[in-house]
């Protein structure tokens, strides 16, 4: 049987993933490894609900990786990231810490590195760049779809995705596409499953805590470095609180609109995470509403169930 290297713990926004992350990490010696696609940039805390807080376990800090590592207004995207976690696990390996926990409600991301996809390897196209700027979003999904059929709609959600998309499409039409082989990890995959009514007033509560903890501010400060429209590229939290932060939007009326988008996500979410069992992950699904100290007991039994022999890292 194949050595494990990570413990995949997933599941929907506000389902409390990362505290067990952390709680079952601590418990075993080991290290996280987040799965988050705007976590990755620094100073953009609150609006992608980092909640460092939940890395400190009993007083004592768990270390983390892929977190605070892009500067905001560079578009991080899937293809760096498979480059970065492929060096965080050779790290891992090297000092004997697998299985880690890798974490993370990012599907894409999640599913890149433990189906090991290869990505194309495509640069920017500054000619291309600069004969499509300024083109409403509608033109830019015209000349995507010269290239290939859109059955992705987060291509062209934004111009600058839509952009990236015809740059990559382009180069694949001149060029054939370029990939990189990408070593496919061992992992168990775990899922925090939570009623959706829960799911909803945790959402609920964590939004107005956020509100309360400084989000607008936060926005504020970020708009002194990136434009509006590129702030608004990094998510829901982002987007809406710009549009009130520029007076387009009440407060109200933004906290309306933020709060039905974030619920909108989470079912997107879980629709993603059912395409990967359909797709051939399995995912074990554990109740989490049940005490820290069950779930991750019950995560030890189903390691121990499934890879025997497999040691902590400590």
């Amino acid at each position: 049987m194949a050595a494990l290297d990570f413990i995949t713990i997933l599941g929907p926004t506000a389902s409390g993933k990362t505290k067990l992350a952390a709680a079952l990490a601590a418990d075993m010696g080991t290290e996280i490894v987040s799965a988050d696609s705007r976590q990755v940039y620094r100073g953009m805390d609150i609006g992608t609900g980092k909640d460092l807080a939940d890395y400190v376990v009993d007083g004592r800090q768990v270390p983390y990786h892929l977190i605070d590592i892009a500067e905001p207004g560079t578009h991080y995207n899937v293809y760096r990231y498979q480059q970065d976690f492929l060096q965080v696990w050779r790290d891992l390996k090297e000092r004997h810490l697998l299985p880690a926990v890798l974490c993370g409600g990012s599907g894409m991301y999640l599913e890149a590195v433990l189906k090991g996809y290869q990505l194309p390897t495509v640069g920017e196209n500054p000619e291309l760049r600069q004969r499509l700027e300024g083109k409403s979003l509608q033109e830019l999904t015209d000349i995507l779809r010269t290239y290939k059929d859109l059955h992705n709609t987060t291509d062209v959600d934004t111009a600058q995705r839509a952009i990236r998309a015809i740059e990559i499409a382009d180069y694949n039409q001149r060029y054939g596409a370029q990939t990189v082989p990408f070593p496919q990890p061992e992992s168990l995959i775990v899922g925090v499953d939570i009623d959706r009514d829960t799911r909803r007033r945790s959402i609920s509560a964590r939004l107005d805590d956020r509100l309360l903890g400084g989000m607008v501010d936060e926005v504020k400060r970020l708009l002194q470095q990136v434009s509006p429209d590129d702030l608004m590229y990094y998510g829901l939290e982002y987007k809406y609180v710009t549009l009130y932060a520029t007076g387009q939007l009440t407060y109200d009326r933004m906290h309306q609109l933020l709060e039905i988008a974030i619920h909108q996500f989470a079912k997107r979410q879980m629709t993603w995470f059912r395409g990967m069992e359909r797709r051939g992950f399995r995912i074990h699904w554990i109740d989490g509403t049940l005490p820290m100290h069950d779930k991750v007991n019950l995560i030890k039994k189903l390691i121990a169930h499934e890879y025997p022999g497999t040691q902590s890292a400590e």
